[in-house]
């Protein structure tokens, strides 16, 4: 049985299964161990993990926690009741459909990625970076969120082990563009954070390619090579004419925590800038979605669910919360089944419903075929092309399927 406990629990002779954090944040070879001495422990009490899961079945018990299934069953119904709440302010309707931006985003997508590569390069060699190149992209990715932010997004989720470094520079990008946006940030404060996204792992440049692409955990002397791009992507922004505070800032601190327990300054609380925390928020959800040579990426209905669960200790909550509505608890690009037993991609938010989002069906389970695509607004009552529910999201590998090739289908 598997048990979620606080790790002022731990005990030796407990096996740990998980631990409850993103990859790159703990210490250990193994995320599954028995636990042999209290020098482990106090090791995973040092780095800072809140939460561990134990296999009861395999090492000590602690009959008072719950299990796994019991802690998931709570932060969803939390988050059922965030979401089902209307928010204070619609988000405005797209100004173009899904169809009609996707073409485009899958441009300013494989130009914006390029961009990045080039960017990287030349800090590797010293050479200054030139914002007259890196301005019109931030701009286009702009204009794409604005005429639809779904098709950017649900593209950017797509990502190769390959071209990871770069397209993740895109997608925080996109995604702190579009977070400014929903809480009604100005249009220069939007730009510059976007600026600040897509330049925020510059410093990364300066990791050998090894350590970068390394197919297993770092080892100490490695995590800590890895622990200075924040400060070098600052100094090599510093070498830029014209660059402002907020892309500083964010490329500085965005891994920074809440609890202080971040670096490079272990900068805590509201010492941490507004646009460094909403950075950080969106850089480990990105980090965490993606296929990486180490790890498995978690489906974005996941990360979402585990970036609230982390809001209790590392990020903002009211941020954090507002992020989730941001992007919705299913996002544009998610594959659900629906109580119809047919399977289908999210394509829109509604504007004030999180739980209700347009979806294109295509495929019937009951059937195991596929069917003529088609939209559905989950918000629309019973012969007004809605009346279907969302059960839970689904791994596009379980059934075979790429739902982006589904996202302009009907």
């Amino acid at each position: 049985m598997l048990k979620k406990v606080d790790a002022s629990q731990l005990r030796v002779g407990m096996y740990v299964q998980d631990l409850d954090c993103s990859w790159i944040e703990h210490p250990f070879v193994r995320s599954r161990f028995v636990l042999s001495s209290e020098d482990e422990i106090r090791k995973i009490v040092g780095a800072n993990i809140r939460n561990v899961v134990i296999d009861c079945n395999k090492g000590i018990d602690v009959e008072d926690a719950p299990t796994v299934a019991e802690a998931r069953a709570q932060t969803e119904s939390e988050l059922q009741e965030l979401m089902s709440k209307p928010t204070a302010a619609p988000a405005p309707p797209p100004r173009t459909s899904i169809a009609e931006e996707l073409q485009r985003a899958a441009n300013i997508r494989r130009q914006a990625a390029g961009l990045v590569r080039e960017v990287m390069q030349d800090a590797r060699l010293g050479k200054a970076i030139e914002l007259d190149r890196v301005s019109p992209m931030v701009e286009n990715i702009t204009a794409s969120i604005l005429r639809n932010p779904g098709a950017l997004l649900g593209l950017l989720r797509i990502k190769s082990k390959d071209d990871y470094t770069f397209l993740h520079s895109v997608s925080v990008c996109t995604l702190l563009v579009a977070f400014c946006r929903s809480r009604n940030m100005n249009e220069e404060t939007t730009y510059q954070a976007g600026l600040g996204g897509l330049l925020h792992d510059t410093g990364k440049a300066l990791v050998p390619d090894h350590i970068l692409n390394k197919p297993g955990r770092l080892s100490d002397d490695e995590f800590n090579i890895i622990r200075k791009h924040p400060q070098d992507g600052y100094e090599i922004l510093l070498r830029t004419p014209a660059i402002g505070p907020i892309p500083l800032d964010i490329t500085l601190h965005h891994h920074e925590r809440r609890d202080g327990s971040g670096y490079p300054d272990r900068q805590g609380g509201d010492d941490i800038s507004e646009l460094a925390q909403m950075a950080a928020i969106v850089d480990v959800y990105d980090a965490i979605t993606a296929d990486r040579c180490y790890h498995k990426g978690l489906p974005a209905a996941e990360a979402l669910r585990k970036i609230y669960e982390w809001s209790k200790f590392h990020f903002n909550p009211v941020y954090a919360q507002e992020f989730v509505r941001c992007v919705g608890i299913y996002p544009v690009g998610t594959l659900v089944l629906l109580e119809s037993g047919r399977l289908a991609v999210v394509v829109e938010p509604h504007e004030s419903s999180l739980l209700t989002p347009k979806v294109n069906v295509f495929y019937d389970t009951t059937k195991k075929s596929f069917i003529q695509p088609q939209t559905v607004d989950l918000a629309r009552p019973l012969g007004h092309g809605g009346a279907d529910k969302i059960v839970r999201h689904e791994l596009p590998e379980k059934w075979q399927v790429d739902p982006v090739k589904f996202m302009a289908a009907a």
